[in-house]
């Protein structure tokens, strides 16, 4: 069987990105403005990226939550999860302490905590970085390539953003690595903390003319806090922007990393709570772990020709060389994945109604080979191949939006996209087992915004959304010969939902206007009906379709400044349930058994997470400040029979830091922190395999958080 290398509306892309150059002679048309909700394209901005929009977030109807270095300063700083805790309706969790984070938007990504390629990955929700996808085009997401300690914003958009990004897209977390600089800047980091972490930031960057240039270089190393979790990590991010002719802006951006982590494993119910730094004894054995090493090249150009017409192209390429231990195979992976984006704005007037129309293209294809060999005794590469295939997938997909202003407080969104997902399998030793499947799904949304006052608005939307199947869930695992065997899993379809939503935004001063308590809330209520959704078996070995489910939730999160003091919070309800649910449990040992789980809770999600902070800075010295920070969640199931149960869990940490440059004398200043998290050591688990493995009547599920940690970090810089 012969299997297309390049998908045809790839080619198309590129060549469009590549020669895609407006010409210089702008048309200079203005366009009266009626406010704010009606701007330029902002230049290489996160926002851009992240919504796709000219408007403010007080003028999306949509829930987004805006996060700055201030609010992650005093944890160590590898992984993105420690940005994302006072999100509200967003879960994440690293599951043994490096890159290997699981974000959970509102149940999306629920199902990545398992076995096989789950180790190390995320999906569900679409992570982008500068602009350019960390999400492969099949939707999982590996971290490799994001490090806090180069991270200037991060916008994560919690609605359903499907009819903008396409696959994947329960919701977006948008990264930002290239700071805004009038001056030259300098610092080198270094942090000491439990469990033989060890971690070093160099950090560089300075005005080029009238564009910008940085730098920053980080080394991880962490002995981890089971037995067999250590990793290390190095990751290089360069970027630089700079003016192309009178109304054009070109960014190049480039990042490579290794990568390196062990895999400790679950645990019983028993193991995790006698001996919870313990190793799975199988992962140990095999020596289960990853080296990722890979990198990525990306430009990015902007153009705007007059008030009315504005342009964004992208192009990237991503090799990419994984080695990893797993499952009794040692196993290659050599891939490239290449794409672009395309996207024109048209800002314009139906009659008197101001409004931005958007069309826009995306493609992405990743593919490659795939070795599996036998695995020595000391867990290293063995002499008999035993695989030797070629995966890819592909995702292209078209967008149009139209967002309108009625006078200066409604403002309406409307869109729609287009989607085309193929996976390609072509297996070099059993051609039988080649194969291909494509899904479709065209997706609409429909959102409202009222503007109350500049600082509160009230907003609605309904949204579709379409997630097809991962790579590792349309290539199934062997089922002891009792099922057949194909290249894609012929059982699943991709998740399809609805959601509808109402929130609000709000930032208020109270009090003395001139000592006044300023006060920001975002809250939201939704209901998201899915269909398809697919969940895990065997602890991710293979997946199972539910035929519906619905995802009732509400969201609150905020802060409240006064004098010295702040307190920020989120909090998040979520009622999941099945509705539609028959299994065929033939892999428990009944044959020809079925059970039928309508009306139990779905897996993976408790019913309250919450997270509360307080922050005292007294004033001198300037920058001192103390900080304290519980979080927690409630029991959930880890199995779709509701039999499984994963206790809830609350964690104590504590920092105190100088978040402001102490000056040494000249340009060099230095700033630090000192951080105890899970003050009071609870044993509590972080993480669970979903309907796992059953062991001498025990679930093989549980993987404990980290113990009581300490990071000790100073950081010496100029200007």
């Amino acid at each position: 069987m012969t299997i297309p290398r390049f998908h045809r509306s790839q080619a198309l892309i590129l060549l469009l990105a590549l020669s895609w150059v407006p010409s210089a002679e702008a048309q200079q048309d203005t366009l009266p403005r009626r406010d704010s909700s009606v701007v330029r394209l902002p230049t290489l901005d996160v926002k851009a990226t992240a919504t796709r929009s000219t408007r403010g977030l007080m003028e999306q109807p949509i829930a987004i939550t805006t996060i700055r270095p201030a609010d992650w300063f005093g944890g160590s700083g590898f992984s993105l999860d420690q940005a994302l805790g006072f999100v509200p309706g967003v879960i994440a969790t690293t599951r043994y302490g490096g890159t290997d984070v699981k974000i959970t938007i509102r149940g999306f990504g629920s199902r990545g905590a398992g076995d096989r390629s789950n180790s190390g990955t995320s999906r569900g929700v679409r992570v982008v970085t500068d602009g350019f996808p960390d999400t492969e085009p099949d939707g999982r997401t590996s971290f490799d390539l994001v490090d806090l300690g180069a991270v200037t914003d991060i916008e994560v958009i919690r609605s359903n953003a499907s009819a903008t990004w396409g696959n994947a897209a329960g919701g977006v977390v948008s990264v930002s690595t290239l700071r805004n600089t009038t001056a030259s800047y300098g610092m080198f980091e270094s942090s000491v903390g439990s469990y033989g972490l060890r971690r070093f930031l160099a950090q560089a960057g300075t005005p080029l003319g009238d564009g910008i240039g940085g730098f920053t270089l980080t080394r991880t190393v962490t002995g981890g806090h089971r037995a067999h979790s250590d990793g290390e990590r190095t990751l290089l991010n360069l970027g630089v922007t700079t003016p192309l002719g009178r109304s054009g802006q070109l960014g190049v951006f480039a990042s490579g990393t290794s990568n390196f982590f062990r895999i400790p494993g679950p645990l019983t119910r028993t193991q995790a709570e006698q001996t919870p730094d313990a190793a799975n004894t199988t992962y140990a054995s095999r020596d289960e772990r990853r080296h990722n090493r890979l990198g990525r090249l990306g430009v990015v150009y902007e153009h705007h020709q007059g008030e009315r017409h504005e342009g964004r192209a992208t192009i990237y390429v991503q090799p990419k060389f994984l080695q990893r231990s797993e499952r009794g195979t040692f196993r290659d992976f050599t891939r490239y994945h290449v794409g672009g984006s395309l996207m024109y704005r048209y800002n314009h007037h139906l009659g008197s109604i101001p409004g931005s129309l958007s069309v826009g293209a995306d493609e992405a294809y990743q593919d490659g080979a795939i070795l599996f060999y036998s695995l020595s005794s000391t867990g290293e590469r063995g002499t008999e191949l035993r695989t030797n295939k070629r995966e890819g997938a592909n995702n292209f997909g078209v967008f149009v939006q139209e967002e309108l202003n009625f006078g200066e407080r409604w403002g309406m969104s409307l869109g729609a996209r287009f989607d085309d997902i193929t996976y390609y399998s072509e297996d070099f030793l059993e051609a039988g087992l080649s194969g291909s499947r494509s899904f479709t799904h065209v997706t609409p949304k429909l959102g409202l915004n009222f503007r109350r006052s500049p600082t509160h608005a009230i907003y609605l939307n309904l949204g579709g959304g379409v997630e097809a199947p991962a790579g590792n869930e349309t290539d199934p695992a062997g089922t002891f010969g009792q099922d057949s065997v194909l290249a894609i899993n012929p059982l699943l379809e991709p998740i399809l939902s609805t959601t509808i939503e109402i929130g609000t935004k709000h930032i208020a001063a109270i009090g003395d206007s001139r000592n006044p308590w300023i006060l920001s809330y975002d809250m939201a209520l939704y209901y998201t009906s899915v269909r398809n959704e697919i969940v895990p078996y065997r602890g991710g070995r293979f997946y199972f379709t539910a035929g519906e489910a619905g995802r009732g939730g509400a969201e609150l999160g905020g802060r409240i400044h006064h004098g010295s003091v702040t307190l920020t919070g989120s909090f998040s309800y979520a009622h999941y349930r099945y509705l539609d649910y028959v299994v065929d449990s033939v892999h428990y040992g009944n044959s020809g058994a079925f059970a039928d789980y309508a009306d139990n809770k779905v897996v993976g999600i408790p019913d309250f997470t919450y997270a509360a902070g307080l922050q005292w800075a007294p004033g001198a010295p300037s920058g001192l400040q103390a900080r304290v920070h519980v979080s927690g969640a409630t029991e959930y199931w880890a199995d779709d029979a509701n039999t499984v149960a994963v206790p809830g869990h609350a964690i104590l940490s504590a920092t105190v830091a100088f978040d402001r440059t102490l000056r040494l004398g000249g340009e060099l200043g230095l700033r630090g922190f000192v951080t105890v998290t899970n003050l009071l050591d609870r044993n509590y688990i972080g993480s669970a395999f979903l309907n796992p493995d059953i062991v001498d009547g025990e679930a093989l599920a549980f993987e404990p958080g980290a113990p009581r940690s300490v990071i000790v970090s100073l950081s010496l810089g100029w200007r």
